[in-house]
């Protein structure tokens, strides 16, 4: 619009100058048409070419990345100290929350005699397979003896050189070191099964300990919350005493990152026809009044809300000629130092430089962007 009146006026300051001014040519009804005409289409022209060869927007922010910070225990837990102010600078690893861990420091203790007991246990079926391994040589020696014996009485009853009873009594103490040998394989098999319950060749039990040591080691060191990495605690809410865990999920401040912030604007979807990424670009912010800053295009954000149907048991419901979604253009600033100190949500205006409709239109466009950035001197008028 700005651009357009600038035009407007520039061709009006031309018209008075030739009909008004220097008199080059006398001004009558034919005159006025042609003058109406040819303004018209210089208008409609110069407008087109900056829409498609220098696209604008007024809808651009400086965004930054935002982490949630939220405690991650299983238990309602009380909030013991609180390490950082409201808005307050903070680098990675600084600490943040302190909350009360009796509780995850008790459970720690006890999955770590867990552990140790669990160990000892995987010594005891180690040293139950040697008792059993002993057990059933013994009962294998008693049987070959109990076989032996029989086999001699079975030879001496028949020539009546030893008594059927003596015969009888073999035969049952053989029968019972069998019973005995059978047992005992039995066991062996058993303690055999069970130390080789294993996990990547940890015993299951211990394995399982082991990682009930993790997890209760994991719940004490979330007691404790540090800074993520280099940024500032926005909307610090949290007070001692707060109680969080159980339930709740929402998270207890926001944290914003010093790291990778960039510029996105949003443009309606013909104007970024010829759009590529790596074009220059030019942003001027609101809150630094007639600065211009250069950037590039870095990405095309190819997809609008516009584009998503939520999975529901509904039909969709599609409105005839519903006003389109722009498109957002992802734009890398050249001032990296200075864009540090942007602060998330900034405002402002960017044009994107296609080198289409020749350099006279970039003119005209820097010149809109220029004025823009001046007019934010004044602009809004809350004085």
């Amino acid at each position: 619009m700005t651009i357009a009146l600038l035009i407007l006026g520039v061709y009006a300051l031309f018209a008075w100058l030739v009909f008004y001014k220097f008199r080059w040519l006398k001004f009558n009804i034919a005159w006025g048409v042609v003058t109406f005409w040819v303004g018209f289409h210089v208008l409609f022209l110069l407008v087109v070419l900056l829409r498609f060869f220098t696209p604008y927007t007024i809808d651009g922010h400086v965004i930054r990345q935002t982490i949630q910070i939220a405690p991650r225990l299983p238990h309602p837990t009380v909030l013991e100290e609180v390490f950082v102010a409201q808005n307050q600078k903070v680098k990675k690893g600084d600490k943040l929350y302190q909350f009360e861990k009796t509780l995850y420091a008790a459970q720690l203790a006890e999955a770590v005699a867990n552990l140790a007991d669990a160990r000892q246990n995987a010594l005891i079926l180690e040293e139950d397979i040697h008792i059993a391994q002993d057990s059933l040589e013994a009962a294998q020696a008693s049987e070959t003896y109990a076989a032996q014996q029989v086999k001699r009485y079975s030879d001496l009853v028949p020539k009546g050189g030893a008594k059927q009873e003596t015969l009888d009594k073999w035969e049952s103490q053989l029968a019972a070191a069998q019973a005995q040998v059978h047992e005992a394989r039995d066991n062996l098999k058993k303690a055999q099964l069970a130390a080789e319950a294993k996990i990547d060749g940890v015993n299951a039990q211990v394995a399982a300990a082991e990682a009930q040591v993790e997890q209760a080691q994991y719940y004490v060191d979330q007691t404790t919350i540090y800074a993520p990495e280099d940024g500032v605690i926005i909307s610090q809410q949290a007070r001692p005493g707060l109680v969080v865990g159980g339930f709740r999920i929402a998270s207890i401040a926001a944290f914003v990152a010093d790291a990778d912030p960039y510029f996105l604007a949003t443009f309606y979807q013909e104007h970024l026809k010829f759009v590529e990424p790596g074009q220059p670009v030019e942003v001027a912010l609101d809150i630094y009044p007639g600065q211009i800053f250069t950037g590039k295009v870095k990405a095309i954000w190819d997809g609008t809300g516009q584009g998503q149907i939520i999975p529901r048991g509904r039909v969709p419901e599609f409105m005839f000629m519903s006003p389109q979604g722009r498109f957002a253009v992802e734009i890398d600033l050249d001032d990296d130092p200075a864009l540090k100190r942007y602060p998330a949500g900034a405002h402002g205006a960017a044009a994107i430089y296609t080198g289409g409709g020749g350099g006279w239109v970039a003119v005209l466009r820097r010149v809109n962007m220029r004025l823009y950035s001046w007019v934010n001197f004044i602009v809004p008028f809350d004085v």
